[in-house]
């Protein structure tokens, strides 16, 4: 059992306890987000604004920016996307509802996908972090949450497909980078993920009207 634990988490017994109360309350929240995504509830944004502000932070001190820059996206995002899902259609007067991607997202999530690698690879390379082979990597997830972010502000349903991917490799991404908990939340994404797109799923298919 010692062994486990160690092998777990012996990479904090080097963090302060201020740095370990912040990422346990970051994932608290992180997964909070996640949960009230999955039930299609407005409250994955202010849950989502808490998490990523202090993640921003902690990805600083550890000087794992493409993490940070992505986090930071997040922040911006939740933001327009509480916009979005909170403001009135002027025309039913109801609210942003789930729906399909159209052959015009597709454009829109490659140039996303495409514009987020060149800029996360050009700060790699501006802070000389392409000597350790999990930057690669990073540039791709990052690409994949950029999209997932900005088709969940939409309301897509893809979102999570997106999200799916980026959080499985994530797992082993953050915990060989040492931060243990943020591992055990992508676990967990990744699970609420899955029932997301289910429900959102089910949802579009008794209301046909909203494809």
């Amino acid at each position: 059992m010692n062994e486990i634990f160690d092998f777990l988490f012996s990479q904090y017994k080097d963090y302060s306890t201020p740095f370990i109360v912040l990422e346990i309350i970051a994932t608290i929240f992180g997964a909070l987000s996640v949960v009230f995504s999955a039930r299609n509830s407005i409250l994955v944004y202010p849950t989502g604004l808490v998490s990523t502000a202090l993640y921003v932070y902690l990805l600083y001190v550890g000087s794992l920016y493409g993490d940070m820059i992505i986090n930071g996206y997040y922040f911006y995002m939740s933001i327009y996307g509480w916009w979005l899902w909170s403001r009135k259609d002027k025309q039913d007067g109801g609210t942003l509802k789930i729906s399909k991607m159209q052959s015009k997202d597709n454009i829109v999530c490659l140039l996303i996908f495409m514009g987020s690698v060149i800029f996360v690879s050009s700060i790699y390379i501006y802070f000389d972090k392409f000597t350790y082979w999990w930057a690669y990597v990073d540039t791709f997830i990052t690409g994949l949450f950029f999209i997932g972010m900005w088709l969940l502000a939409k309301r897509k349903l893809e979102n999570w497909l997106f999200l799916i991917v980026g959080d499985i490799i994530a797992i082993p991404l953050f915990f060989l980078k040492g931060y243990t908990f943020t591992s055990m939340l992508s676990i967990f994404l990744t699970i609420v993920a899955f029932i997301g797109y289910f429900s959102w799923k089910k949802t579009l298919q008794n209301n046909p009207t909203t494809l």
